[in-house]
């Protein structure tokens, strides 16, 4: 069946959703890590990314890593602007969970026609950034560290969760539960490497989190918290 508005199939947008929140997230993207975050094997990742670089969207480099054309640059933003904005719908609207809307909007935001992301962002009173934090494509981002990165004493405001973290539920919960969300200030009360966690004080609150959570949270950096 011929796709409407000539996007890519919805598998294709969910490779290019992805590969956009890997290089977000500043990390290297290969098949291997590629396939993990989709649920399919390696070998149906690589077949479905060398159709994706005879389509133009994608260039493989010699050592497998993938990189977006221009094409395809434009066709990873125009999902994650569709994403974004069917999160702020399910949550701003709709009342939907926080920690839920990651979810939530995988399932209608293929289904957003060009009419409707018009509607919805003129509804929504054109956001600028997911309920997560994460600006909107082609727009800035504020200078940023990993909370994992700060040390005791260390007073920052949260600035997002990492695109990757959004797929795990139930740190999203946990983080929603704690108050640890995009505009609270925090301090780093304790930084324990003997058992890698780090105990942070937001709204009169004290939260232990695993490092690995920590590196979940993007906070200002000094200078941006100091003119923020």
């Amino acid at each position: 069946m011929k796709q409407s508005f000539d996007r890519p199939t919805p598998t294709v947008e969910d490779y290019l959703h992805e590969i956009y929140n890997l290089l977000a997230d500043g990390k290297t993207v290969i098949a291997a890590r590629l396939a993990e975050r989709i649920g399919v094997s390696s070998p149906t990742a690589w077949a479905t990314l060398q159709r994706m670089q005879r389509d133009g969207l994608v260039e493989l480099g010699e050592r497998r890593d993938i990189r977006l054309t221009e094409r395809g640059k434009e066709a990873a933003e125009s999902i994650k602007r569709r994403h974004f904005l069917a999160e702020r719908l399910l949550v701003d609207i709709l009342g939907v969970d926080w920690a839920d809307s990651h979810e939530e909007a995988h399932r209608i935001e293929h289904a957003v026609s060009p009419r409707v992301e018009e509607r919805i962002m003129a509804l929504l009173g054109n956001p600028t950034t997911c309920p997560h934090g994460n600006p909107f494509p082609g727009l800035p981002r504020p200078p940023t560290v990993l909370l994992s990165a700060l040390q005791e004493g260390d007073e920052r405001e949260i600035d997002g969760v990492q695109e990757q973290a959004e797929e795990d539920t139930d740190l999203m919960r946990f983080l929603r539960q704690n108050g640890l969300m995009p505009g609270i200030r925090l301090r780093v009360v304790e930084v324990a490497s003997y058992n890698s966690t780090m105990t942070v004080e937001a709204n009169g609150r004290r939260v232990v989190l695993g490092l690995p959570a920590a590196e979940c949270l993007r906070v200002r950096d000094r200078a941006e918290a100091k003119t923020a």
